[in-house]
């Protein structure tokens, strides 16, 4: 992708989705068996990708500021390696972490910066999503510094591609332009229903997809192994790991070429949300930032939600409750949790590319009643 070859200067793979670039990597820098350092805030496929990897999640202290790991209250030298998450766009501290292997999922921060540096070029290798900022429906990039790397992880991308189709490439792209669709004609509502109606969002229980620990016990002894963590990690995406064609190709070329030209609206909508009492801390750090979503903290988070839908607007990625709470045989836990929950249960990322709809409710939202240790 070319956009995001410049904008890092690394050698980039094509992936058909993130969360392969994300298995691709872990498997590569890091050995079965390693700790790895990661935050208690993020998709559910995650941690199935690095149980899957073989390695064991250290579940890190939690920011309130941003949602993102808490660096000053972490020991590094427990830990072999980590996974920045980079929340709705709020950078990770990824200088904090030199001399660890650093992976950098940057699904959330395409157009995020540290310090004037873009995220993405901190870690030994970032993977970026093509459903987030470009909204292409799917698609991932995998960018290393190394061409010897580069290659290694082409040879394995391509061990673990399954057959694609054309049917298969066109209803991707004819429902990713529908998504699109609704979003302009402000028909997010009915859209919601259908998609909910074809099955295309995965059962759930709460916010999270089940654990269900006694399949997840019989994977984990074939591990490192992709394969058998597939049910839980294609949620929402089941062609996680099909090849894709021309005509998929040609339509995430056009959508990541949008992304540079909606900056200017996406930061207008960022600031918009920043003048909110209830916005994150860590969002007025650096206006400059297009954030993928504004994270607010708000009092009854599940009652706004249902108030948004009402009124045509969808909020998505949610992650609740926490890792070590959500799979708690299977994490190694926080020693102080109090922070990770109060943010999974208050937080409302709010999409800055269509502010004008959401304000009116969001604008009657209180923050919480106590902050994260009461």
């Amino acid at each position: 992708m070319k956009h995001i070859a410049e904008r890092t200067g690394r050698h980039c793979l094509s992936l058909p989705s993130n969360r392969l670039g994300l298995y691709l990597a872990l498997r590569h820098w890091c050995l079965p068996g390693q700790r790895l350092l990661m935050s208690p805030i993020s998709a559910d496929e995650i941690l199935f990708l690095v149980l899957a990897a073989g390695l064991r999640p250290v579940i890190a202290p939690l920011s309130p500021r941003d949602g993102n790991i808490d660096v000053t209250r972490v020991d590094l030298d427990t830990v072999d390696a980590v996974l920045t998450t980079n929340l709705y766009g709020l950078p990770d501290d990824a200088p904090a972490f030199a001399g660890k292997i650093l992976i950098e999922d940057v699904a959330h921060a395409m157009e995020s910066d540290l310090g004037g540096r873009p995220l993405g070029t901190f870690g030994h290798a970032s993977v970026f999503s093509l459903s987030k900022h470009p909204s292409a429906g799917s698609g991932g990039v995998l960018t290393v510094e190394d061409e010897s790397d580069l290659l290694a992880l082409t040879r394995a991308r391509d061990e673990l591609l399954t057959r694609g189709s054309l049917p298969a490439d066109v209803w991707s792209v004819a429902t990713s332009m529908a998504r699109q669709a609704a979003l302009k004609l402000d028909l997010v509502r009915p859209a919601l229903k259908l998609q909910r109606r074809l099955g295309l969002q995965e059962a759930r229980e709460g916010h999270r997809i089940a654990v269900r620990a006694e399949e997840l016990e019989l994977a984990l002894k074939q591990v490192p192994s992709l394969p058998p963590f597939d049910t839980w990690v294609r949620a929402d995406l089941h062609r996680y790991r099909a090849r894709r064609g021309r005509l998929v190709r040609w339509y995430q070329e056009r959508r990541v070429a949008r992304v540079p030209r909606d900056r200017a609206r996406r930061l207008a909508g960022v600031q918009r949300l920043a003048e909110l009492p209830t916005v994150a801390p860590a969002v007025l750090d650096d206006l400059t930032r297009p954030l993928f979503r504004v994270p607010l903290l708000v009092r009854d988070r599940d009652a706004a939600i249902e108030e948004l839908e009402r009124n045509g607007v969808s909020t998505g990625y949610l992650y609740d409750p926490a890792y070590d709470d959500y799979a708690p045989g299977f994490t190694e836990h926080c020693a102080d949790p109090a922070p990770a929950r109060w943010w999974a249960a208050h937080v409302l990322p709010v999409d800055p590319m269509y502010t004008a709809r959401s304000l009116p409710i969001l604008r009657r939202l209180e923050p919480p009643a106590a902050g994260p240790h009461g």
